[in-house]
């Protein structure tokens, strides 16, 4: 009788018409496919029950959360191989009823189901966000629900993750050798620069996480910073930061929703990796409380990932694993769309920034952070939180290599009805005076005679 890997292999090459790219190793010991190849190892047959009962994505979720399906090797190479294999074929791959008319791929789907017996359901991973009660998305409450879901699962496991910066948003580095740390204080850096913060302004950090934009703003620029989350967890650790650096007098903390800052006018506004959790319906509703809280003359800073335009925007859906796993409720638009928005509330935009590669450099960053304490990160959280967070943090890496999706700074102003937006002639060049006058001189000047 054929071993367990040789029959799973048969029958998912069977099933969606080409061969598999990585080896199966299954629960009995067996294993087939190309040599040398990374493997996915279907530990137990209860994966099987969970792809039968929930075909598609959402299946292998559970799976891979439960710990019933694993990779041996490098993840990253088997993630790419398996999304080139899936999704990138997507339109010339037989559909699943196309394929459920060969009476082979019918003889290897009762083949699955006999392998995957006893053919009851298995339990969902308590790290699934169900969707029970998400009908109406985007209210308040929703929105709290789906933040606390991805934001309060300890602040320790994130110190693990993102490391002492504690930014959870794209790095930006302007070396090759930068580290973490020196990167995401420059992208808090630019941040400030493209705002034009100056002692004594206004600040808005709209979703201020655990307050490290706050504090670089408040201490290296002197500016006055009202920070807001609807994470307790991140406001608690954001406190204790701020207490500690003794900027107590300049940065405020609040738990609270930005459709409910009543207490404007702001110079400026910062929303980093906030936009995401949105939604298109309220975008538009989003950008004009942005822009009436702002002072006439006053700068938006949105820093937003972004996916790809679909020929038909009415076919987007929410990837399954992120919107159960990871952010529950969260939206990705193209960057026109998102520029378009906030143009239509009012804002003159000055400066798009992509940044996309720094993204995947982040990301990979992030993840060798968590795999060189794995123990302790399963401590930290639960074993299956971490397996999500690994899984989304690479799979998401290589997406803004490969261009499937991108992050953006997009700065705009309220200009004010006589036009002027108090920009410079030219804005690109958002590095401290001195350092530009060292640019400048360095390409100007002749170069010494040997």
């Amino acid at each position: 009788m054929q071993d367990a890997a040789s029959r799973l292999k048969d029958i998912a090459e069977q099933v969606l018409g080409a061969q598999l790219p990585v080896r199966i190793r299954a629960w009995d010991g067996s294993e087939d496919g190309p040599p040398g190849a990374p493997v996915l190892v279907v530990r137990h047959r209860r994966a099987l029950r969970r792809l039968l009962w929930k075909p598609g994505e959402l299946g292998l979720a559970r799976a891979w959360v439960a710990g019933d399906l694993d990779v041996d090797g490098d993840l990253y190479q088997a993630l790419d191989l398996l999304a080139e294999f899936i999704w990138e074929r997507a339109d010339d791959a037989p559909t699943l009823r196309r394929s459920l008319r060969d009476p082979r791929v019918r003889a290897a789907v009762r083949s699955l189901l006999a392998l995957a017996a006893p053919f009851v359901p298995p339990p969902v991973p308590r790290e699934e966000m169900s969707k029970r009660g998400r009908l109406h998305r985007h209210t308040k409450r929703s929105d709290k629900q789906a933040i606390s879901h991805h934001y309060d699962v300890g602040n320790d496991f994130y110190e693990l993750v993102l490391g002492p910066s504690m930014v959870y948003s794209c790095a930006y580095f302007e070396e090759p050798g930068s580290t973490l740390e020196d990167a995401q204080r420059d992208k808090l850096e630019l941040i400030c620069r493209k705002l034009g913060l100056k002692p004594g302004m206004r600040l808005l950090d709209v979703g201020c996480g655990w307050g490290s934009m706050a504090i670089h703003a408040a201490r290296e620029h002197g500016v006055r910073v009202v920070g807001v989350t609807l994470s307790r967890e991140q406001a608690a650790y954001a406190r204790k930061r701020i207490a500690e650096e003794g900027l107590t007098d300049r940065v405020e903390i609040r738990v609270q929703d930005y459709r409910d800052v009543r207490d404007g006018p702001y110079d400026a506004i910062s929303s980093i990796g906030m936009a995401e959790h949105v939604g298109s319906d309220r975008y538009l509703d989003y950008a004009r409380d942005l822009h009436t809280l702002l002072k006439p003359g006053g700068r938006l800073l949105n820093h937003q990932i972004a996916r790809r335009p679909l020929g038909d925007e009415a076919a987007y859906s929410v990837d399954e694993f992120i919107d159960a796993y990871v952010f529950p409720d969260g939206e990705l638009a193209p960057l026109g769309t998102t520029v378009g928005l906030l143009e239509r509330a009012g804002f003159e935009v000055r400066d798009v920034e992509s940044i996309r590669e720094h993204y995947a450099h982040t990301l990979r960053r992030w993840v060798a952070n968590l795999e060189a304490d794995w123990k302790r990160g399963q401590r930290l959280t639960t074993p299956g939180r971490a397996r999500v967070w690994r899984l989304y943090m690479a799979a998401s890496a290589l997406a803004f290599e490969r261009n499937r999706i991108g992050v953006n700074q997009v700065l705009a102003v309220r200009t004010p009805e006589d036009g002027r937006s108090n920009m410079p002639l030219r804005a690109r060049d958002w590095r401290p005076e001195g350092a530009r006058g060292t640019a400048r001189q360095a390409t100007t000047d002749p170069q010494p005679k040997h």
